[in-house]
This record gives structure tokens, C-alpha cells and sequence, in this order.
């Protein structure tokens, strides 16, 4: 299993091998291009030493601000994302041992407990939980019964609508073009 994700080796390889990378890129998936928000984690790791709960947590918050905010920027809004990721990562060490992975791997979990469990996190709502579960059925092993189920619509197979299905530059022009037909939509409603 290997990543495509932001089309840099290096940050789908981290994203590939680090779960709290992949985390952490789906927290930051917001009002930034995904291949901004997902390319994130590495640019911590490269400006903070380790992707690690225990360490993020744990990094001053002053300090992982600048970090945060080093040209090029970890996210487009620094002040408030450096803030989520690490409150993001002291839950996971005061809930899952630091372990990001014990989300969907921890007691065997179905579809619907990991949705559960992702809904608890800071900065998780339903959508990005459902987006999430769905990205790790499709692309990153997990079997749990019904993820693709709790999931939905994300989950469904073959549909093209977030991170969830991007496994090379076309499948993500095709994700973007959803993307836009929906906030056309949203808007059109209004």
C-alpha cells in the first residue's frame, strides 16, 4: 500500500508509513488545495523533528507556531490549525497511548466504531470522519465490517468525491471537478 496523495514522494511516504501523518493531513484539509493540507505533516516533521503525538503535544506552543508559519506555511490559517493539531495529539496520548493507528485498530473495531471514535477528536466533524473512514477502507487496509456503509457516501465504490479516491493526478482532477460541481450546487441553492 502506497499513498498518491499530494504528488510529493516524500510527503505520501510519510503518510504512507506514519498513520498521525495521515491524521494530521485530514485536520488540516481545510480552506487549502488537499495536497497542501496533506503535504502538511511533513513540512512538521522536517521543522519539528517527529510526527508524534507525544512530541507534538508536547512542543511549546509558541515554538510549534513558527514552525507552523515558515515559508511555506503548514496551513493557510497557522494561528489556528497549530492550535487543533496539537490539542489533536494530546488526545491521542490521553486517550490511545499516542497511537493514532489504535483508532481503527484497537479491539477490532467495525465501520461505525471508528466513525464514533473519529467523531471524538478535535477538529473531526461527521463529514471529515466519514471522509476519513472511507480513505482508510479504500486506500489504507482497514477491513472493519461496514466502513463502507458508515462511510457513505464516501465509501461507495468508485465514486470520486474526496481524498478518499486519489491515487493519481487524474483521479484527483476528477475529485476536484466534483468538488466544484458541489459548491456550484451549494451555491446555486442559495
Amino acid at each position: 500500500m502506497a499513498l498518491h496523495i499530494t504528488g510529493d514522494i516524500a510527503a505520501d511516504a510519510l503518510l504512507t508509513d506514519n498513520p498521525l501523518a495521515l491524521l494530521i493531513g485530514m485536520l488540516l484539509d481545510q480552506q487549502v488545495p488537499m495536497e497542501t493540507a496533506f503535504a502538511g505533516p511533513l513540512k512538521i516533521q522536517q521543522r519539528n523533528g517527529a510526527v508524534d503525538a507525544t512530541t507534538i503535544a508536547g512542543t511549546d506552543p509558541d515554538a510549534f507556531l513558527e514552525a507552523f508559519k515558515q515559508t511555506p506555511a503548514v496551513h493557510r490559517f497557522p494561528g489556528s490549525m497549530v492550535t487543533r493539531v496539537q490539542t489533536l495529539c494530546q488526545e491521542l496520548v490521553d486517550s490511545w497511548g499516542g497511537e493514532a493507528s489504535a483508532l481503527w485498530t484497537r479491539d477490532d473495531p467495525d465501520g461505525a466504531e471508528v466513525l464514533r471514535r473519529l467523531k471524538k477528536l478535535p477538529g473531526f466533524g461527521e463529514q471529515k470522519a466519514k471522509i476519513f473512514l472511507a480513505l482508510l477502507g479504500k486506500q489504507y487496509g482497514f477491513t472493519g465490517a461496514g466502513w463502507r456503509e458508515a462511510s457513505a457516501p464516501y465509501g461507495e465504490e468508485g465514486s470520486l468525491r474526496s481524498v478518499a479516491d486519489i491515487v493519481s493526478p487524474e483521479s484527483l482532477a476528477k475529485v476536484r471537478e466534483h468538488k466544484k460541481a458541489m459548491k456550484a450546487a451549494a451555491k446555486a441553492a442559495k
